[in-house]
């Protein structure tokens, strides 16, 4: 892929996208990415906060910094279109269901329709043989 450039469609704050299997697809190594980054840099101020007894006076400041992170995590996955159903639990609007993906899988491999939820995820490759949806397509 020399030469070539990716651009990502920075959507309205807190507005979903609809996407293509095959968007979903190139934008995920970005998601994957500022997902993983988020994730290394909340690990130890979790791992602090656990370890706090509930009188330590700067816990206040430790769950103060968690939330920061957090929301900054939050604030560019919802820029980038998607729809944030938990802690590092993303989904790709399709326009009749969601390709569902939760750090720390390595691919974007789920789908589940709107009213089934994580516990409902099916493989992507079995929605596409069975269904034939129009985001599949190329």
């Amino acid at each position: 892929m020399a030469g070539q450039t990716s651009s990502y469609q920075i959507g309205v704050y807190n507005q979903p996208r609809v996407y293509t299997l095959a968007e979903a697809m190139a934008l995920f190594p970005l998601v994957r990415r500022v997902t993983r980054e988020a994730y290394e840099e909340l690990e130890p101020v979790r791992r602090k906060l656990e370890a706090m007894l509930p009188t330590n006076p700067q816990i206040t400041d430790v769950e103060k910094q968690y939330e920061i992170i957090v929301k900054r995590w939050v604030g560019k996955m919802e820029r980038l279109g998607l729809v944030i159903k938990g802690l590092w639990l993303v989904d790709f609007d399709t326009g009749d269901g969601y390709l569902c993906w939760k750090f720390p899988e390595l691919r974007l491999g789920h789908y589940h329709g709107y009213h089934q939820g994580f516990a409902g995820r099916r493989p992507i490759s079995e929605v596409v043989e069975e269904l034939d949806p129009d985001w599949a397509r190329a």
